[in-house]
């Protein structure tokens, strides 16, 4: 559901797709080739929410700020299931992990990871290719090439989702019996990291 809010009406790119469940209220711009799931909040109604092209705020997530702050996801931030980011700055191609914290004033430098479960307290700063765990998080290491290969491996597949989403997605009932190609169907997933 899209909201205006106080004359702002949100700016959303057409090639983006969000979910009717999800809720985008006032002030807020989503780019391109970017996914919202469902009864993800998006609440420009205090301060600015600004998501750059090919960036996903899952299922559950929460963005939202304190009176007139900018919450800015760079190009490419994955934000994973049922995370809060709360007046935070997101580096380009970052990943929150799910039901992490971001409290008001972090900065994520670009390419950052943020365990799960994790809580980052307001005004911390990380330098790009943090990897960020616990509660309170903190830097552990240094993301390496291989961690960043995989999680910009798993954003484009979200990348990808609008447009098949907007080209196959539709209400339908449910199916009583399982059809017999069901198997062949599910065969035809490509397993994304059977290497690893």
């Amino acid at each position: 559901m899209i909201y205006q809010f106080n004359n702002f009406t949100p700016v959303i790119h057409e090639s983006s797709f969000i979910h009717p469940q999800a809720t985008v209220t006032g002030n807020v711009m989503i780019g391109k080739d970017c996914y919202i799931g469902p009864s993800a909040a998006i609440r420009g109604d205090w301060g600015q929410i600004i998501i750059e092209d090919g960036c996903n705020v899952q299922e559950n997530c929460t963005i939202h700020m304190f009176p007139g702050v900018t919450v800015l996801l760079k190009q490419g931030a994955h934000i994973g299931h049922g995370a809060i980011i709360h007046g935070a700055s997101i580096g380009k191609n970052c990943l929150v992990g799910m039901n992490a914290v971001i409290m008001d004033n972090v900065v994520l430098g670009n390419e950052c990871i943020v365990g799960a479960l994790s809580f980052i307290k307001a005004d911390e700063v990380f330098e790009s290719r943090s990897l960020i765990v616990g509660n309170p998080a903190k830097r552990i290491k240094e993301v390496t090439d291989e961690m960043i290969k995989w999680k910009t491996e798993g954003t484009a597949l979200y990348q990808q989702l609008p447009k098949q989403l907007f080209e196959t997605w539709k209400e339908c009932e449910p199916l009583r019996t399982i059809p017999a190609d069901r198997e062949l169907q599910a065969a035809s997933y490509k397993i994304w990291n059977e290497n690893k």
